[in-house]
Parts: C-alpha cells; structure tokens; sequence
C-alpha cells in the first residue's frame, strides 16, 4: 500500500511539472501573468523578434531562443502590450503582459504554449508531427499569384503601412543586404541617389527594396527603360520626383530578380583606372606641341 501511495504521488508530481496552459491566437491580446524574480517561458513554435515600450526595458528581461520566449520580471508592472513577429511570415502576435509579487509559498507559474486558432493540441508529440508534416507538403505552394507580384505587395506593406496591418505571406524570409553592395551602375543617367533598404525572398525569387532620392533642383520622371541590369519585375512606388528639398523628392524602387540576390544582375562599375587603358591612344605631346 505504502509503494501504491507513494507511486501515486510521484505521478502527481511529475504531471505538475509539465503542465503547460494552453493560449490560442485568435487576434485577440494574450494575457500573460508573471511573478516577480520568477522566469515563465512561453513557448511559441516559431522563430519572433519582440517589440515593447522603452519604459518596459527595465522592469521585464526577454529572451528568444528555439522558438521559445523566457520573460523575468524585476518590479511589478500593470498589463503592458508587446508585440510578437513571426520572422519567417511577419505574422504578428500580441501579449498583454503583467507582474506581480508572488505569494507565500506560491508555486512559479506554468509554462505558456500559444497556438494558433483551431489547432488541437492533444499532445506534444501529435503536433509537432502535424506541423512537420503540414510545413512539408505547403514547401512549394501553388500561387494564385505571380511571386513576383505577392514579394513587391508585401515589401510595400512592410515599408509604408502599420506593422500591425502587414498580411502574412508564408514562405517569405527577409535576408541580409551585403554590405560591399554598390548601386552606381543603377541607373546612372538621372540625378538621383539610389540606396538599398532592405530584401526578402519567396520561391526562389529575391525582392531588393530601394530609396531613390532626387539630388537636382528640377522633377525627374522615372522609367523602367533607364535600369541597368537583369530583373524580372520593376516597380515604382511613385512615378516621378520632386525637386531635392522637396516632399517628393523621395521614393521606393522595388526590384525582382531570379535565383540570386540584386548583387548578381547589376552591371560591374568601372573604375577610372579601367576606364583610362581602356581609351584609345592620343597622339603625344611635346612643349605645348604636336610632333610631326
């Protein structure tokens, strides 16, 4: 009987360690309680940059690391938003996050598992084979639309409209822009100064966001035929310049290229070494004189 108990007890134990409350995003704010001086971790399933208020910073340490949040309160703090993007989707996830001083002889709080809504979590096992299995066969989707148009919509989401408002694309992934990146063979003929943004890629496409800014006193007119490199799609976001010192004189230039980053399809700048052997030869001079 004594080893039946104790056995029993033992269960109890164990099933209280892993117990995991279970909070579903339905765009709803997610209410997470801490207790001070006590790390909760939150388990998301995904990869998230995290965003909160400055005045936060002091009060809450946040960690990611293996799709997992670790949040530890210092102070007691009311419910505060924080903000959670999927770094592979953009997918936002709101956190309505609070703190407040334990209890005597208060056990630490569970850990949060958030799930997406209408996802059945019977078990741990069970849904990480279903998310294998669901990210397997949606590798290479079937678009409705051409990638080159679903990378310029989302790449002008993510510049001009509310982090909050951007719709998800799953596939897409922002990628690093190299730093040895030269934009002087862009578009050479108009006054304007190219600078590159930042880039994403979809399906083996690559988006490369840049700012165009007029550095002359009068309106350019911007055309695709005065690009210089291979790109499978161009778009403007406006279709001229204003003045330098102007509002306008401002915009973003998206390009699409194909199996490569923007780097490869430019054409190579030539340097004034390269451009001098390359001239013809001058007949030579002598005293301010030609020789004959």
């Amino acid at each position: 009987m004594k080893r039946l108990i104790a056995f029993a007890m033992l269960c109890v134990a164990f099933s209280a360690v892993h117990a995991v409350e279970i909070l579903r995003w339905e765009r709803v704010p997610l209410a997470v309680s801490l207790l001070v001086d006590q790390e909760r971790v939150i388990l998301l399933d995904r990869s998230v940059r995290v965003g909160m208020p400055a005045l936060l910073g002091e009060q809450l340490r946040v960690q990611s690391a293996g799709g997992a949040l670790y949040l530890r309160a210092s102070a007691p703090f009311d419910a505060t938003r924080i903000q959670l993007q999927d770094i592979e989707t953009g997918t936002l996830i709101l956190l309505d996050v609070s703190a407040r001083l334990p209890d005597p002889e208060q056990k630490p709080l569970e850990p949060v598992r958030v799930v997406d809504a209408g996802t059945v979590a019977s078990s741990d096992a069970e849904r990480d084979d279903e998310t294998h299995r669901s990210r397997t066969q949606n590798s290479a989707p079937t678009r409705a639309t051409p990638v080159p148009v679903v990378l310029t919509r989302y790449a002008a989401q993510s510049l001009y409209a509310p982090l909050r408002t951007v719709e998800a694309v799953p596939g897409i992934a922002r990628v690093g822009l190299p730093r040895t990146l030269s934009l002087a063979t862009l578009m050479p003929s108009l006054p304007v100064e190219p600078r590159a943004l930042a880039a994403w890629k979809l399906d083996g496409y690559w988006l490369t966001a840049i700012a165009l800014k007029n550095t002359s006193g009068s309106k350019v007119e911007l055309d695709p035929r005065v690009l210089q490199g291979d790109f499978v799609a161009v778009t403007f976001q406006h279709a001229d310049l204003g003045p330098a010192g102007d509002p306008t004189d401002t915009t973003v230039l998206y390009l699409v290229t194909r199996g490569h980053g923007l780097g490869e399809s430019l054409l190579p700048a030539i340097s004034p070494i390269d451009a001098a052997v390359n001239l013809p030869h001058s007949p030579t001079r002598s005293g301010g004189r030609d020789e004959k």
